[in-house]
């Protein structure tokens, strides 16, 4: 489908820039509200946002179009985007709304929608907003008494926390692990500090001080280096990265090293198969995931489906297979049992359960697998997209041709981002990095 506003993650883009404008924003209001009045109740819609600046513009934007339409609006703050799909069920709201652009830089931001059982929308919702948004709304406009009000909820972040340390076993005590946990200066700054403090670790904070525009500079799951310097500095347990949005998570063993996505899918996996509680047989994870991975896995008798990039696409796969793990490689995890999106916190302190029960360093735990050599390359580009060039298409075909079953290789133009990804992974390191030497060379050429 050819979208005019929304992405593979809702609407995103440079603020007050080419798409998102609070013009715009106050048309999503109005669009998406008439898109999901439904009877003749009082409709209700929770919004979030993370630290950016221009959240605030954007949040009374949309609370304008959307008490414009009958809706009442309520403001939650600062809040992980995880906790936004949570209150959207427990409020009973109509929508959800987190104002976000994850782990872009400050000056971009973004529009998350939830449908009341907090999943994100259909691509058939998501035209049908298109298409309203194009209208002229002011017909449909309510009047006097049926006008939306908006109020503040000051329980969200204790409720949230309360919500993500249920998600463990009963009498769960992080007693005795000292913990770093970065926040980017995000939309976690205050929930995730205090939610591992009340389950007794011992808590170094980084990335916890938002101005409105550090959001992701240069701390957080995307920048992890001040966090795995923070860890051997202060010889911690663990260290914990979540982006901007907190609905991704990334880990640091106790010697500093990184860990990704695809090994932290593989501890909780297989955590829970072994105390009977993983259900489908197997994991759904996207084609960047590494065939360590699929191997580890299949040693275990567990299926891996390979889904495109993107959360919808995994949750696509995990609820159509029964699944309640997936994820992908960049740290967004979904645990179903618990969460209808990625969720940093949670994703974490499931690993944190294991580390603590197995009573074994996060270095040993969290190597379930030896990675098959991987390389990933971004390349920018302006205008046309450079994989549409018949040159760089038969290059990567050839490429695909030379790896053969011995390696896979992934080439997509970013859904957020104007990026062309690149990831070879394969048996043969030096292969790998020549090919994707030559497609990058390629690319940039045609970009």
């Amino acid at each position: 489908m050819n979208r005019k506003y929304f992405g593979t993650d809702g609407i995103r883009g440079h603020v007050n820039g080419d798409k998102l404008t609070p013009e715009l924003a106050l048309k999503v209001g109005m669009a998406t509200g008439l898109a999901f009045r439904r009877g003749e109740h009082r409709h209700r819609v929770v919004i979030g946002k993370d630290t950016r600046r221009s959240g605030y513009m954007i949040e009374n934007a949309l609370t304008a179009g959307f008490t414009a339409v009958g809706m009442d609006v309520y403001l939650l703050g600062p809040m992980p985007t995880p906790a936004v799909a949570m209150l959207t069920r427990s409020l009973r709201a109509d929508l959800g709304v987190m104002i976000s652009a994850s782990h872009n830089p400050f000056h971009d931001n973004g529009i998350k929608l939830f449908r009341p059982d907090g999943y994100k929308l259909s691509d058939s919702v998501e035209r049908e907003i298109e298409e309203l948004i194009d209208q002229d709304l002011a017909p449909r406009l309510s009047e006097g008494r049926d006008i939306g009000r908006a109020k503040r909820i000051e329980e969200a972040r204790t409720r949230y926390i309360e919500y993500a340390k249920r998600t463990l076993p009963r009498n769960s005590d992080f007693t005795g692990l000292r913990v770093v946990i970065d926040c980017a200066h995000g939309a976690a700054y205050k929930v995730a500090p205090d939610a591992l403090w009340e389950l007794g670790a011992e808590v170094v904070t980084i990335g916890v001080e938002p101005d409105g525009f550090n959001i992701n500079d240069e701390v957080g799951s995307t920048a992890p280096q001040k966090l795995q310097a923070k860890v051997r500095e202060v010889r911690a347990d663990i260290g914990i990265a979540l982006d901007g949005d907190a609905d991704r998570v990334l880990i640091v063993d106790e010697k500093g090293e990184l860990v990704d996505g695809d090994q932290l899918m593989a501890v909780i996996a297989q955590s829970w198969n072994r105390r009977g509680a993983l259900t489908g047989g197997g994991i759904a994870a996207t084609v960047m995931s590494n065939l360590g991975l699929e191997r580890f896995l299949e040693a275990q008798n567990l299926k891996l489906d390979r889904t495109p990039v993107g959360d919808r696409y995994v949750l696509e796969s995990m609820r159509a297979n029964g699944y309640n793990v997936g994820g992908e490689q960049s740290g967004h995890i979904i645990l179903s049992d618990f969460t209808t999106t990625g969720d940093g916190l949670v994703a974490a302190l499931q690993v944190m359960q294991v580390v603590k029960t197995e009573d074994r360093p996060v270095s040993e735990v969290c190597k379930c697998f030896e990675k098959v050599p991987q390389l990933l390359q971004n390349v920018r580009f302006r205008g046309k997209n450079p994989l549409d060039d018949k040159l760089v298409a038969q290059l990567i075909r050839e490429s695909e041709d030379r790896l053969g079953k011995a390696g896979r290789l992934v080439i997509r133009a970013s859904g957020t981002e104007p990026l062309i990804r690149i990831m070879g992974q394969g048996e043969d390191e030096g292969l790998v990095a020549a090919i994707v030497k030559e497609i990058t060379s390629a690319i940039r050429k045609a970009a």
